[in-house]
């Protein structure tokens, strides 16, 4: 009797297990983490057509990615949008329920949500990666705290010499690091991968 009540209680709590694991990821969700004065809350439009918050709605407490890019770009920005899509493919069992990928736009007033939805379905964008557009100086902001910055402002105002890494970070645990975007794609996904909890 006692070994089939056991099993009766493990089968149950096997059976709750995924509601219990979604109630946690609301809760963090609720509650503001480390970054939620660091980052900016700006409304962003994605390449689907959707308005969000940038901190509340794409960082906190989410595994994330990042990337710089302008639809226009024939430097930098193909290939590291082909390396993003190959960590897309070898993601999948994860992107867009625990970990996000975004690529926001330097061109936000020729990059509209509708130019970003024509490159995301030329280039194979599915679900969990995101296009990010928004107001020019917000998008701006946003850029300099991911990081994306020169010192020197003559490079930094040069398009052509946009920076070619991948901002990751888990926001709940405030750990971030940088990838190169044209290296081994490999290397992206398992820095994502070790920011899973």
């Amino acid at each position: 009797m006692t070994t089939k009540r056991n099993l009766l209680g493990l089968i149950g709590a096997t059976a709750l297990a995924p509601a219990l694991a979604a109630t946690d990821r609301a809760r963090v969700q609720a509650t503001p983490g480390p970054r939620a004065s660091y980052f900016p809350n700006s409304i962003v439009h994605t390449h689907d057509g959707r308005k969000l918050r940038f901190y509340d709605d794409i960082v906190k407490g989410k595994v994330v990615a990042f990337n710089m890019m302008y639809t226009s770009c024939t430097g930098i920005c193909p290939g590291s949008t082909a390396n993003l899509k190959r960590v897309q493919e070898a993601l999948a069992d994860q992107l867009g329920k625990r970990v996000f990928m975004y690529s926001l736009t330097l061109r936000p007033q020729f990059d509209t949500p509708e130019v970003l939805r024509d490159y995301a379905k030329l280039h194979g964008v599915g679900k969990g990666w995101t296009l990010l557009t928004g107001q020019p100086a917000e998008m701006d902001a946003i850029r300099r705290k991911l990081g994306f910055a020169n010192d020197d402002p003559a490079i930094d105002a040069d398009l052509a010499q946009h920076t070619g890494m991948v901002r990751v970070g888990n926001e709940r645990l405030d750990r971030w690091a940088m990838a190169p975007s044209l290296g081994s794609p490999k290397v992206i996904e398992k820095a994502l991968r070790d920011l899973i909890v």
